[in-house]
């Protein structure tokens, strides 16, 4: 395998990002600073986090290191089932709908060389969030247990692996999957990778067996306990030789028999998929270009929805109708919405699984508090569900904007259907999540009433953030949806939503600490004019976050030039 051949077959990736970084050279400076100030103080959060959690640990005598390392072992666990999926996902682009493959398939280009060059780009693309999140946690274990200088070396030559062996093992599937549905191009492929998923998390779910550790009335004695945790909570997976590998290093005994196993294991993968990839990628490739088989289509739409479309103007009746069409066309978009419901069913289980109700009375003050930091939490979820769906709704028009925008057709419509057909599933959603959570949590109604309210305000002010930045930040030229989301654009969007989000906790917790107090004394609420304050606050801070975007967006779409 010549290594000119495979700088030859990326060098156009690289001197398109090149390209694309001059283009952008005049405002490159500030986004730099901007996604380096804001990593960095992610990366600092979560090594503080983490770094006080692992010296209460070292602290321990013996079952210390034991919980460290089990602590490292779901951490990674976790890693390897994101990277799993994401590698499936990414190498149905790199392999079979990248541009630049009519060129590579019909050239005289070696098999192994396109693997290779393929591998390589989808294990980047897949892998470098993880590989992100990776460092702040691999420093806090290198810190806390005084791996020294070598230690950051090590733990490259460990994690490398992790990585590499998810991206064989998804693009081995997504070839294999290519094949076995040809005509029906990626429907069906992501429709299995998103239920394959959602087991794959349920069973993820099942295997880490967290109740175990939060429940020690469920053990006779500490040796079980003890052995609990000298168990391997996954013998046969790479996440557990990596986890041995690290501890080994880092509180000894050193061994070489993980190392071993992960590169192995990594050679061995990687030789079995350009085994896989000779045999069948030229079929499968060729049978990625047929057409799909149509599911939609237009008399069964007219049916569905011109009952409910009716009463709406031409126009915004279109543009619900084309949305709708496009959304349930594009795989990669409706199908994660099975990934979606399970994520929401993990949401309540655990929700569910607080230690509050085991047969004593919990104050009802403490439930209160805990119903107020969930809507919080339920506001964080509804930000990262809006930039999966919402955020990407204007640039996914791609080329086809132009139309729009040359037309006569008022570009109002245009925003107002994608706004409403993005806001009233993820309001929906909200307030199944909230309603349930607080049904739950026995919540009182004053904190029901106040949940339900502040929720819906939050969704319409997200949903009009999500649109306004996808309309201020557009990428019509990219090759993956899932891509948009986490362009600089999406981190802007990401960042406004959760200081809007602090921003009415904030507010908010000058009458839920009143009533909270007074519920906690045992007293009547008292309403004050702070509380009616802070009240008006939130509503006027939510509406102003809904109307200023929207005709933010709204411009920006006016100024679009092809």
């Amino acid at each position: 395998m010549s290594v000119a051949a495979l700088a030859w077959i990326l060098s156009p990736k690289w001197r398109t990002a090149r390209a694309r970084w001059r283009a952008a050279r005049k405002d490159r400076g500030g986004r730099a600073v901007l996604i380096g100030f804001v990593g960095l103080v992610f990366w600092i959060a979560v090594f503080g986090v983490l770094f006080r959690v692992l010296r209460y640990f070292r602290g321990i005598e013996e079952i210390g290191p034991l919980l460290a390392g089990k602590l490292l072992a779901i951490v990674l666990l976790s890693f390897l089932a994101l990277l799993l999926l994401s590698n499936v996902i990414t190498a149905l682009s790199s392999f079979f709908l990248a541009q630049d493959l009519d060129l590579l398939c019909s050239s005289p280009v070696d098999w192994l060389h396109l693997y290779v060059a393929k591998l390589g780009e989808t294990i980047v693309h897949s892998s470098w969030m993880v590989a992100l999140m990776a460092v702040p946690i691999l420093t806090a274990y290198g810190v806390v247990y005084g791996g020294g200088w070598l230690f950051g070396p090590y733990a490259v030559f460990v994690f490398l692996p992790l990585l590499i062996i998810p991206g064989a093992i998804g693009s081995a599937i997504t070839l294999v999957l290519v094949n076995v549905f040809p005509a029906r191009r990626t429907r069906d492929l992501l429709s299995i990778i998103t239920i394959a998923a959602a087991a794959g998390l349920v069973l993820l779910f099942r295997i880490i067996r967290p109740e175990q550790l939060v429940r020690p009335e469920g053990f006779q004695s500490l040796l079980d306990f003890i052995t609990l945790l000298r168990t391997p909570t996954s013998p046969l997976l790479p996440s557990e030789w990596a986890s041995n590998g690290f501890m080994g290093f880092l509180v000894g005994p050193f061994d070489l028999l993980p190392l071993a196993l992960l590169w192995s294991t990594a050679g061995a993968f990687v030789v079995v998929g350009a085994l896989l990839h000779r045999a069948m990628y030229a079929i499968g490739f060729t049978k990625a270009q047929e057409g799909a088989e149509r599911y939609i289509r237009g008399t069964i739409w007219r049916v569905l929805l011109d009952p409910i479309f009716k009463p709406l103007a031409v126009a915004k009746r279109e543009f619900l109708i084309k949305d709708l069409k496009l959304f349930f066309r594009d795989t990669t978009q409706w199908s994660q919405l099975i990934l979606l419901g399970v994520l929401v069913v993990i949401y309540l289980f655990n929700i569910r699984a607080l230690p509050l109700f085991r047969g004593e009375e919990v104050p009802a003050f403490l439930i209160s508090v805990i119903s107020f930091l969930n809507l919080g939490l339920a506001g964080f979820v509804l930000a990262s569900i809006a930039a999966r769906f919402i955020f990407p709704s204007i640039s996914l028009e791609g080329r086809q904007m132009w139309l729009l925008r040359s037309s006569p057709l008022d570009l109002r419509a245009l925003i107002w259907s994608k706004y409403w057909i993005g806001t009233i599933p993820l309001l929906v959603l909200a307030l199944i999540i909230t309603i349930f959570t607080n049904v739950i949590l026995h919540a009182s109604p004053f904190m029901m009433a106040l949940s339900i309210v502040t929720i819906i305000l939050l969704t319409l002010a997200i949903s009009a953030l999500a649109l306004a930045f996808g309309a201020l930040y557009p990428q019509f030229e990219t090759e993956n949806a899932a891509q948009i989301p986490t362009s600089f654009g999406g981190l802007i969007f990401m960042m406004t939503t959760i200081a809007l989000v602090a921003i009415v906790v904030v507010l908010e917790a000058i009458p839920v600490s009143g009533y909270v107090s007074a519920t906690f004394r045992g007293e009547d609420v008292a309403v004050t004019a702070r509380m009616i304050a802070s009240l008006v606050g939130v509503v006027i801070l939510c509406v102003s976050a809904t109307v200023i975007p929207l005709k933010l967006g709204l411009r920006r779409m006016e100024e679009f030039e092809f």
